[in-house]
């Protein structure tokens, strides 16, 4: 049997959904154009390893790319928006995946949230229901560390106390999180409870992963292994 099960965040536990008012509709965009300047590459790098230390620079770095200006007005409207997804996507919670996390808790499992996440990313956690389950949380930018390095799940083990042999980790597969994982020796599942992706794109996924669950109550059986 398992003794610790670490977890991804966003479309693992926690859905993260466009509103109607969005980031894309505010600036009279397409979803392609705004998540393109968005989630740049190195932008992404920036937040997610904290350098970047207020949810005004984190927005002014996310239009950087866009070929227009963006005005005061709709920067501080950006901010808003964006607080009110990630605040809607921890506080409403799927009830099966909190029974999950209480039902491991109740079996002596040690959890831990292994997130790549920036300053908004991670503000609302403490009032999220997920909370109360962790034993341990490991955000990307409090640490300058993302996955897929290694040294991340390494870190999540020493603060659990717990080997790879002893560790799974569970993740929708985005930033080749379950690759890392495996190359730190640790069981590693694909989730698609709550988002699937692309055929192609999950046969990728889906060699870094020795599950492949839809249904998440599954990981129960899967620590008993």
């Amino acid at each position: 049997m398992k003794k610790a099960v670490f977890f991804d965040l966003f479309f693992t536990l926690a859905n993260l959904e466009y509103q109607s008012e969005n980031e894309f509709t505010l600036l009279n965009i397409s979803r392609q154009e705004w998540e393109a300047s968005a989630e740049n590459a190195d932008v992404y790098q920036q937040r997610a390893t904290g350098k970047l230390k207020t949810e005004r620079q984190m927005l002014e770095s996310m239009v950087a790319g866009l070929p227009f200006s963006v005005s005061e007005n709709q920067l501080e409207k950006l901010v808003e928006i964006r607080n009110d997804r990630y605040q809607k996507s921890l506080t409403d919670i799927h009830p099966d995946i909190i029974s999950t996390l209480k039902k491991l808790k109740d079996n002596g499992i040690k959890l831990c949230l292994v997130s790549n996440a920036d300053i908004i990313d991670k503000k609302y956690w403490d009032i999220s229901p997920l909370k109360e389950y962790f034993d341990a949380v490991i955000f990307s930018c409090d640490v300058g560390i993302v996955k897929p390095d290694v040294k991340i799940y390494q870190l999540a083990m020493e603060k659990l106390s717990v080997s790879p042999a002893e560790s799974i980790f569970a993740g929708d597969g985005g930033s080749n999180e379950l690759y890392g994982a495996k190359a730190a020796g640790m069981a590693t599942v694909l989730t698609e409870f709550l988002t699937q992706k692309d055929r192609q794109t999950k046969e990728k996924i889906a060699e870094s992963a020795d599950y492949i669950i839809s249904d998440f109550k599954e990981i129960l059986n899967i620590v008993k292994k």
